[in-house]
């Protein structure tokens, strides 16, 4: 698949996931296979130690499914391109590095659910438009949307947002916990690495196991919840960033990671 519909790079340990399907990024079969294909490799990459999904346009995130193409197709060849976007944003979830999605644009439909499937999100002050308007359309979320965005705002505000359709800006986002923080339009993709920069030089095994204990323990009783994160922390207490980070701390320096 060409890999210029979503590319790939990686600066100082972080990998940049970017979407490049002019104008609005709508995704169709091939985008999403090349989607699924960078976040593999950034996954797998040991030089990668945290993810940053963007886009090179700055009106649009992304616009979500491509419609014309989805009206067009039958329902088996939307049912693979929508089976290819859950498999992605599950790889994201799945993945022991820390996805970031660094939003500047409008972020609709299948754009918010991508964000969401993020474990973080950044996103620039502006009148662009979040939302997930596919009950206008007759529809409900196909990627994840209303598990996800519950989980994050709650019940009551979820099923206002979904059962209306309509879109909300960056600050109602970010007062509703969607947006974890909200900058300046020029000072995003600063912060966004920065951001990204201390998790990639940070300890990737204790990174593996909080993102794991996190989101798999919050789908857990307290109980089982408390079992889980005993059983990823053991291990770590002989792993070397463990014991380099003591050592660092007794000698008042910063430890020196290796994800091992």
């Amino acid at each position: 698949m060409p890999s210029d519909l979503v590319s790939y790079s990686v600066k100082k340990r972080v990998a940049y996931l970017t979407f490049n399907r002019p104008p609005a990024n709508a995704y169709n079969l091939e985008f999403m296979t090349c989607f699924r294909e960078a976040v593999q490799k950034a996954d797998a990459a040991k030089d990668v130690g945290a993810v940053i999904i963007n886009s090179s346009s700055p009106k649009f995130f992304c616009a979500g499914a491509d419609i014309k193409e989805f009206q067009s197709n039958d329902t088996a060849s939307n049912q693979l391109m929508v089976d290819q976007a859950n498999a992605t944003t599950q790889a994201m979830e799945a993945s022991g590095k820390i996805f970031i999605a660094q939003i500047e644009g409008h972020a609709l439909g299948g754009g918010l659910e991508i964000a969401l499937a993020c474990d973080i999100r950044f996103a620039a002050k502006g009148s662009y438009k979040l939302g997930l308007p596919e009950i206008k359309l007759g529809l409900i979320p196909g990627n994840g949307g209303t598990q996800r965005l519950v989980r994050v705002v709650g019940v009551s505000r979820a099923l206002e947002i979904l059962s209306t359709g309509d879109a909300f800006n960056a600050d109602q986002a970010t007062q509703w916990g969607i947006i974890n923080r909200l900058t300046d339009t020029d000072q995003l993709e600063k912060a966004c690495f920065e951001f990204a920069q201390t998790i990639a030089n940070g300890p990737a095994l204790a990174v593996a196991a909080t993102k794991r204990a996190v989101r798999q323990g919050s789908e857990l009783s307290l109980t089982a919840g408390l079992h889980l994160e005993k059983e990823l922390c053991a291990p770590l207490y002989d792993s070397h960033d463990a014991k380099e980070g003591f050592l660092a701390f007794v000698e008042k320096r910063s430890p020196i990671f290796k994800g091992e």
